[in-house]
């Protein structure tokens, strides 16, 4: 816990919560409030009044991602919630990080916030999917483990994948996985999967894994061109549904995608790596009223194949 003034009061306080457990600014801010709230005469008013605010409900804005923070105002906040130099630093940062709007400045502002030891011990999870996400092949390699004929030799693994690798990345791939405890020598040395399935989740929305869907959609885009239409199968529909049965298709999707996983389980011989993506977004704005519930649908538009 870390003791400052703020620029706006002669008190003191203290943080309670500590900043570098939160990857999201405006969580951070929620379970400050939540904390600080049971003392007595501490209320949204009061905190305006720390930062300077004429606005009394301005922290409960941007906690509902009503309101963002410029740099000027993080320094503010951060004062306010008594943070330290280290831990404000770290709080404009993740301002800046969960703010951003594009990608590369996204993965720029994380390398940043990764350099922050107490981040790096609050966040072993997070960093550990970033090592396993960096890159398509190593979640690959790990598969091609499984399969009857590997050969734990660099050059013959770099070869192997579509579209081949380097062998110095191979040689990372194997080096991060088995450092991550995804892969394990058994009794006769030989390189294992520890558990057949990894998963993050049917709906996982870190950086890491948007920059890992990002890779493959690229490798789909490649595998138009590079794979023979009898070894692929890429198709898409269009669709019309309401809200409600939105969340039904997207429910048989995660479940599909869970029944297919099992299936491949239970391959006692693999012998390729394959590849599924599958997407579901919006392709235009929800035009029903919002008291509206419910409408017929789905209705197929087009369905296309490539």
């Amino acid at each position: 816990m870390w003791w400052v003034s703020t620029p706006h009061s002669n008190k003191r306080h203290r943080a309670p919560v500590d900043v570098f457990k939160f990857r999201n600014y405006r969580e951070f801010l929620a379970a400050y409030y939540a904390n600080r709230k049971r003392e007595r005469g501490f209320s949204y008013r009061s905190f305006a009044r720390d930062v300077g605010l004429g606005a009394p409900n301005y922290l409960k804005l941007v906690i509902d991602g009503k309101r963002n923070l410029s740099p000027q105002m993080a320094e503010r906040f951060a004062a306010a919630c008594g943070l330290s130099r280290d831990s404000t630093e770290y709080f404009k940062l993740l301002v800046a990080f969960n703010q951003a709007k594009a990608d590369d400045e996204r993965n720029q502002l994380h390398e940043r916030l990764a350099k922050f030891a107490r981040f790096r011990s609050a966040q072993r999870l997070d960093l550990a999917q970033k090592d396993y996400h960096q890159s398509w092949y190593i979640p690959a390699i790990r598969e091609l483990v499984a399969c009857a004929d590997f050969v734990e030799d660099t050059s013959w693994i770099a070869k192997a994948l579509h579209p081949p690798i380097s062998e110095r990345e191979a040689a990372q791939a194997l080096d991060v996985l088995q450092r991550l405890g995804m892969l394990e020598r058994d009794n006769d040395g030989r390189l294992v999967q520890v558990t057949r399935a990894v998963s993050t989740g049917p709906q996982a929305t870190g950086l890491h894994i948007r920059n890992f869907h990002a890779q493959m959609m690229q490798r789909a885009q490649h595998a138009m061109a590079d794979v023979p239409a009898a070894q692929r199968y890429i198709s898409a529909l269009t669709l019309t549904a309401s809200p409600a049965l939105f969340e039904e298709v997207r429910r048989r999707v995660i479940a599909f995608r869970s029944e297919l996983a099992a299936l491949c389980d239970t391959e006692p011989h693999p012998s390729q790596v394959l590849q599924l993506n599958l997407q579901l977004f919006p392709l235009s704005q929800n035009l029903a009223p919002s008291e509206q519930t419910s409408t017929p649908g789905p209705s197929a538009k087009k369905d296309s194949k490539r």
